[in-house]
């Protein structure tokens, strides 16, 4: 009896991985230009911090540091104080974001561990609030704080603003999805307080999303304009973006000077930055990749 052997037919030739370099270089390539495109502002701004008026509106425009930053800087303390304007951006961003971050958390907390009538109700409205316009509590605002007598004192800036919809929301749903009730139930069996779970057991395990949330509420109090431009009315308790776009608004404005006090006031956003990107970077993928 013949035995007929038969030839299996070939798979078809896959063409994954031909185009593979191509994308990779693409992607990197598109990374580099997308580095470039970030930090040439950065640059250009301590670049023109060195340089005179005349300098900085030469075309092409300077490309390396010039001998006038002694001169800004005197123009700069001339005609603001400014360092002044710096503590109190400071002082008004860093109080915020701690009281965000305590504020935030405890009521993430809340809203995932605790079991209340019409808490998701509650919920909803919190999440409601954000779809409010901006632009519509302006005059509110203005009315609330000259009623409490709050106009040109750092508090009316940080106190509205403790518990915000946003980190309220952002830390729900990051305890909800990182820590166990059952962990919680635990410690309460253990005979733990509630303040002492969550010092002990949520504030511990929510870094990345604290951090995450502290370094987006640090970089917008420090940022405000609108509030900042109702709120304050003299010189010394002005915060920083204030004071430059008063600098910018003069009659013969001093570029010079102002990109020195524009540099001054990035400083402290790129060294914030530096030391809380990997918690950042870490609390925004938090959850993307399941185990």
């Amino acid at each position: 009896m013949a035995v007929i052997l038969s030839r299996s037919p070939r798979p078809p030739r896959s063409n994954i991985g031909i185009g593979r370099p191509l994308s990779r270089g693409a992607a990197v390539l598109l990374l580099v230009l997308g580095a470039f495109l970030t930090v040439m502002p950065f640059y250009f701004i301590f670049i023109f911090a060195t340089h005179s008026r005349g300098e900085i509106f030469n075309l092409p425009p300077p490309t390396w540091f010039g001998d006038n930053a002694a001169q800004n800087y005197g123009n700069l303390m001339d005609r603001t104080p400014f360092w002044r304007n710096l503590w109190n951006s400071l002082y008004i961003a860093t109080i915020s974001t701690v009281a965000t971050l305590f504020f935030s958390s405890l009521a993430g907390f809340a809203f995932t561990m605790y079991n209340f009538r019409y808490r998701e109700q509650l919920f909803g409205i919190v999440l409601a609030t954000l779809l409010i316009p901006s632009a519509v509590n302006i005059v509110p605002f203005a009315i609330v704080m000259q009623t409490l007598g709050w106009i040109d004192t750092p508090r009316a800036l940080w106190v509205p603003g403790m518990a915000g919809a946003f980190g309220i929301f952002l830390m729900r749903q990051y305890i909800g999805s990182a820590i166990p009730k059952e962990l919680v139930e635990a410690a309460r069996i253990d005979g733990c307080t509630e303040f002492g779970i969550f010092r002990r057991i949520i504030v511990p395990l929510t870094g990345p999303a604290m951090a995450t949330l502290g370094l987006v509420t640090f970089i917008g109090s420090w940022n405000s304009f609108v509030g900042p431009l109702i709120i304050f009315r003299s010189a010394e308790t002005r915060t920083a973006p204030l004071a430059l776009r008063t600098l910018q608004a003069l009659v013969n404005t001093d570029w010079g000077a102002l990109m020195f006090g524009v540099m001054l006031a990035v400083v402290p956003l790129l060294i914030v930055f530096f030391f809380s990107s990997r918690q950042l970077i870490a609390g925004l993928t938090a959850g993307s990749v399941k185990g």
